[in-house]
C-alpha cells in the first residue's frame, strides 16, 4: 500500500467511522471523492459545513431539524393526542418514510442497557413522562425488537400508568417465509395472532 498524505489518511479514517463503511470501503469512497473534487468533494464539504451549523435538536421531541421545535412538532395537522416513542432519530425517519403515523414523536436517545451503562437517567425518559401527562391519549412504544428495546418498553410501560400504552406488533414480516424465521420471531407471531 503506498504511503498517503495525512489529509487523505484523515479523510479515510473519518469515512471508516460511518455505518456500513469499513477501511476498504472508506478508501474506495475517499478515492471517488478525491477524483471528483470539483463536482462531488467540494459540494459535499459545503453541504456538511452548512448542515453542521444549521441542524438542531428539537427541544420538544429530540428530532433533528433546522428549526426547534421541529417541523413535525409545529405541524398543526398532526394528532397531538398520540405520541410515538422511538429509540433514535433514524427510527423516527423510518416511520416518516413509511407514512404510517400522523401523530407526534418522542426520541429517547437510545435503549436501556446495563452492559453499556445506559440507565434511565441517560435517556430522554423524564420529558416523556411529562409529555404523556399533557393531553396525550395514547403512547405507542416503537422500540426495536432487541433485548434492550424490549427491556426499555417494559420499563416505560411501568412508568406510563395514567395513559393508554400500546406497542408495535412483532412477528412474521410481509413476504417472510416461515422456514427462514428464527424461533423468537415465530413465537412472537403466535402470541400476537388475531382473528380474520
Amino acid at each position: 500500500m503506498p504511503a498517503l498524505g495525512s489529509e487523505i489518511e484523515r479523510l479515510i479514517q473519518l469515512l471508516s467511522k460511518l455505518p456500513g463503511l469499513g477501511p476498504r470501503s472508506a478508501r474506495r469512497a475517499a478515492l471517488v471523492l478525491l477524483k471528483k473534487r470539483d463536482t462531488l468533494l467540494g459540494p459535499l464539504a459545503e453541504a456538511m459545513t452548512a448542515a453542521a451549523s444549521a441542524i438542531r435538536d428539537c427541544a420538544i421531541c429530540g428530532n433533528l431539524d433546522t428549526q426547534s421545535p421541529c417541523a413535525i412538532c409545529t405541524d398543526g395537522r398532526r394528532d397531538s393526542h398520540v405520541l410515538c416513542v422511538v429509540e433514535d432519530v433514524a427510527d423516527l425517519w423510518a416511520l416518516e418514510r413509511a407514512g404510517v403515523f400522523r401523530g407526534r414523536y418522542h426520541v429517547l436517545g437510545g435503549a436501556l442497557s446495563a452492559l453499556d451503562g445506559v440507565t434511565p437517567d441517560r435517556l430522554n425518559v423524564a420529558t416523556l413522562v411529562d409529555r404523556a401527562r399533557e393531553g396525550v391519549d395514547e403512547v405507542i412504544l416503537a422500540m426495536n425488537a432487541t433485548v434492550e428495546g424490549q427491556t426499555t418498553a417494559h420499563y416505560l410501560m411501568d412508568l406510563l400508568t395514567d395513559v393508554k400504552v400500546t406497542r408495535l406488533a412483532h412477528g412474521v414480516p410481509v413476504g417472510g417465509e416461515l422456514d427462514y424465521l428464527d424461533e423468537g420471531t415465530l413465537s412472537a407471531a403466535f402470541k400476537a395472532r388475531r382473528s380474520l
